[in-house]
């Protein structure tokens, strides 16, 4: 980097900006990590990965090193420069401490250590620390090795040097706390997951992750940056040109990467950071990127003779189906929106993002118009159908209160018109629909019954989704819309529950659904909305005790426990066999039911995996299933 010598000399002590104490963060942990559950665990670890990242974006670090422990500690090791360990100007301690125990006390609030940084908020390490039941951070710089302890945010060991080296780089060792955290086990591939991500971002850096638990290490490097990202987002999937199409560019400070190829889908996928944080929600860069896809498309198509004069340009939504894109942003001070940092708000960005990728498209369509043309016949298709699936959604919304009477699936809805409290019911079949019908609470449970297995969309254009009538009545009775008139606000009921038999045939109807979620609805799902019921597999009785049970495990620790004699076993194939009072206590009343929230820890896979199990080709499927069928215990209850 240009500035590099600059920068190197500017980072000491006197940039760590003090702003606040650590109390609030163990009294309101949720208001930084967004939650004690497992996302707020792991959140944790990325925060701490981050830091190292913002070394290897300043061009200081090539190397990082993650360990899950045995002991449920996490440690990050890095390559980069080292924590400032001189003592603070203002504080009179030394900067590592005043780092890691003043909350929004930071080197990237004082301007000149870092061009660009992810962790910008200054709540991340420290706050990562007063949610630990210890923390130990060893910094290596100026030739000596530095160690200091932390407990619950509270130092118990003051910095001292402990020995000398030639190496410089920090080394965080954590334990969460499990006064705060409802799980302290980190999930091996949802960490994985993200470190691949950032080295994607990061074209060669080697990021390493250890698991002592079972002794497991993978390292990813991609030499080949986001352009190989891509060729491995569509690897399960046709693509219309061979290789995707990249750009790089530095304007007014912020460097722009981009790149993008498109395949015979209909969904659009366009992943988009900034300073590597995932902008799930978009934001300016993002938008400037789409406006200047829009524009050269149909500048190109124009002048190609696809698009005649007189025609209407083909709209930005037609024009990203079928692309797979990532897009990443260097922006020297981002304004995210919130501390889970999912949309980027920087009001200028914008501009810059759309004017330098409309000079490199135009350039790259010039020499290419083959490709050109491909996608802008994709895009007119799409158009086609856009219109198709805008008369069939006209069907589906509601004009004044609903009319239950004209739903093909016949809702049965509840009473109340407060969504908090309502739950709909989709339930698999006419039987199991008069069951769940009887049993429910009439206050507050509404019953759609679903009638066979609804369409695959991983296969369908919305207008043919549309089309379909159980789709139709989903859509009507959740009251949200799909697609751009999607309405979180507008949803009718805030507990959306798939209730499918505990067989194959209710496995692939869950799936199906999921997918249809996924991809039209997915603001139900980031909403917390969307559950899956767990009815059981057995009831066992002995005598007048009466017992359920979900799986073939369950089972065998109770027949271990209770003996065979005098038992007597009945399986349910479905939920129609059971009468009203059966379902309702089990699978249907809050007090008994068992209830998992669908939730998407990780969309690059769970959009690799729908289109593996919905999607056309056959032989990724069957690697999938042959490489998944050791972890199957019980085919009959997987969800």
């Amino acid at each position: 980097m240009n500035e590099s010598t600059e920068v190197r000399q500017e980072y000491g002590a006197q940039q760590i900006k003090v702003l606040e104490g650590l109390e609030a963060v163990r009294r309101r942990p949720g208001m930084y990590i967004g939650t004690t559950a497992t996302q707020g665990l792991h959140h944790c670890l990325y925060e701490v990965v981050d830091n190292s990242v913002d070394e290897a974006l300043n061009g200081y670090c090539t190397r990082i090193r993650v360990t899950l422990g045995k002991d449920g500690t996490a440690t990050v090791e890095d390559n980069g420069r080292g924590i400032p360990v001189g003592i603070h100007p203002q504080v009179g301690i030394p900067a590592v401490e005043v780092a890691l125990t003043r909350l929004h006390a930071g080197s990237k609030f004082g301007g000149g250590a870092y061009k660009v940084s992810g962790g910008l908020h200054g709540v991340g390490v420290s706050a990562v620390n007063a949610l630990s039941a210890f923390m130990e951070v060893t910094v290596r710089i100026d030739g000596k090795i530095h160690r200091i302890r932390f407990e619950r945010g509270k130092t118990v060991e003051p910095l001292k040097v402990i020995g000398e080296t030639a190496e410089t780089g920090t080394t965080t060792k954590f334990l969460p706390d499990p006064e705060i955290f409802e799980d302290v086990n980190f999930s091996f591939d949802t960490v994985s997951q993200r470190l691949r991500e950032l080295a994607y971002l990061n074209r060669g850096l080697e990021i390493t992750l250890h698991d002592e638990r079972v002794d497991k290490t993978v390292t990813h490097k991609f030499d080949g940056g986001i352009e190989e990202f891509v060729r491995t987002l569509n690897r399960n999937k046709d693509v219309l040109h061979k290789d995707p199409i990249t750009g790089s560019a530095s304007r007014e400070g912020i460097d722009i990467d981009f790149a993008f190829q498109y395949n015979d889908s209909y969904a659009e996928n366009v992943l988009s950071y900034a300073n590597t944080i995932r902008t799930h929600e978009g934001g300016t860069h993002e938008a400037g990127f789409k406006a200047a896809l829009t524009r050269v498309i149909n500048d190109v198509g124009r002048k190609a003779g696809a698009l005649k004069n007189g025609e209407a340009n083909l709209s930005g939504e037609d024009i990203r189906e079928g692309i797979v894109a990532v897009l990443h942003v260097k922006v020297p001070d981002p304004q995210f929106e919130g501390q889970t940092k999912t949309k980027l708000g920087n009001s200028e960005v914008a501009g810059i993002v759309q004017a330098a990728v409309t000079e490199i498209l135009t350039d790259y369509f010039e020499g290419n118009i083959g490709v050109a043309k491909t996608i802008v016949q994709k895009a007119i298709v799409a158009a086609r159908a856009r219109e198709a699936a805008r008369q069939a959604r006209e069907l589906t919304k509601r004009k004044g209160a609903l009319e239950v009477t004209s739903l093909p699936g016949k809702l049965t809805d509840c009473s109340t018109r407060d969504p908090r409290q309502a739950e709909l019911f989709l339930v698999e079949g006419d039987s199991a629909g008069g069951s769940a019908k009887q049993g429910r609470d009439r206050h507050y449970q509404a019953v759609l019954p679903l009638r066979g297995k609804i369409l695959n969309v991983e296969k369908a254009r919305l207008d043919k989704a549309l089309a379909h009538e159980e789709i139709r009545s989903l859509i009507t009775a959740i009251g949200t819309g799909i697609g751009d008139e999607f309405d979180i606000s507008k949803a009718r009921y805030h507990k959306i529950i798939i209730m499918t038999d505990a067989d194959v045939d209710g496995s692939h109807i869950r799936t199906l659904l999921l997918t249809f979620f996924y991809r039209y609805m997915p603001g139900l799902i980031d909403a917390g909305y969307l559950y899956i019921a767990e009815p059981p597999l057995y009831m066992v009785k002995k005598g007048r005790s009466e017992k359920y049970l979900h799986s073939d495990e369950e089972l065998e620790q109770y027949l271990k426990k209770a003996g065979r004699e005098g038992v007597t076993i009945q399986r349910y194939k479905g939920l129609g066999e059971m009468d009203y009072h059966q379902l309702w206590e089990t699978t249907m009343d809050p007090e008994t039911r068992t209830l998992r929230k669908v939730q998407v820890q990780d969309a690059i896979l769970a959009d690799s995996i729908f289109t593996i199990l919905m999607g056309d080709k056959v032989e990724p499927r069957r690697e999938f299933i042959e490489s998944n069928a050791h972890l199957v215990k019980n085919l009959d209850t997987i969800a």
